[in-house]
């Protein structure tokens, strides 16, 4: 179960930079992040890193669809460490 910890921490941390990387690069009119790489990374455990990416960096906020795969990263997350807990009290 701590690894699962680790790897989040790792992914957000790594999230969070990019949301920082992408905003740098509008302002400067440069190649950008594809939304869908936020997308993935977000459903991949990285969702606190683009909250945080977008509140600090204000990148984004007028993203409804990114609020939407943030909110459902959230929930499926959720289910799983709770079904991971689960398995592991049944043993």
């Amino acid at each position: 179960m701590l690894w699962i910890i680790y790897f989040l921490i790792i992914i957000n941390i790594i999230v969070f930079g990019l949301m920082g990387l992408d905003k740098r690069r509008a302002i400067k009119n440069k190649t950008r992040i594809k939304e869908q790489t936020f997308c993935i990374l977000s459903m991949f455990g990285g969702f606190v890193g683009l909250i945080l990416g977008m509140m600090v960096f204000k990148h984004k906020t007028n993203k409804l669809s990114f609020y939407l795969i943030v909110l459902v990263s959230f929930i499926v997350w959720i289910a799983i460490l709770i079904s991971i807990q689960y398995l592991i009290n049944l043993f």
